[in-house]
């Protein structure tokens, strides 16, 4: 995978946070992942087709959804992952994914991106396409939430 296709996810990722849930995220190290996911956890699952192929997997623990879905609900305190919180973090992973579309654009890469699915479970494992991924972890609040955007994308064949 081509190093310059992370960037745009990194940028992408800190300003919807920052602009939608006032969320400032630490980035950090990114890793090469095999796309297995331990303990519950909810993975909201995006494709991307155009110049550039393969799948995102946003991932993160349930307390860390409901926590940015709270955020996302101006503080409304969510408890549990409902359908409507369920909705708010597939609709933080259209628009995160919308900012990364439009970064590719000032990039000469045109992708669209598919409609997300998510997936609430334990100890998930996801099959990917044929290339590496890589998890680009996210912090805030001291450390005390943690999401990481599992990247595995190339450029079309």
């Amino acid at each position: 995978m081509n190093a310059t296709y992370i960037n745009p996810f990194l940028i992408a990722s800190k300003s919807v946070m920052k602009d939608l849930c006032q969320i400032d995220l630490e980035i950090g190290k990114p890793y090469l992942s095999k796309a297995d996911f331990k303990g519950e956890e909810v993975l909201v699952i995006l494709g991307i087709t155009g110049q550039l192929v393969g799948q995102v997997i946003l991932s993160m623990t349930i307390d860390t959804a409901c926590d940015i879905a709270s955020h996302m609900m101006m503080g409304m305190p969510v408890t549990e992952l409902d359908s409507m919180s369920a909705s708010a973090i597939s609709e933080l992973s259209n628009m995160i994914l919308g900012n990364v579309e439009t970064i590719f654009s000032t990039m000469d890469k045109v992708i669209d991106i598919t409609p997300p699915s998510i997936c609430i479970g334990k100890d998930m494992s996801i099959s990917v396409s044929n290339t590496n991924t890589i998890c680009v972890p996210f912090h805030y609040d001291n450390d005390r939430f943690t999401f990481g955007i599992n990247i595995a994308i190339s450029d079309k064949s």
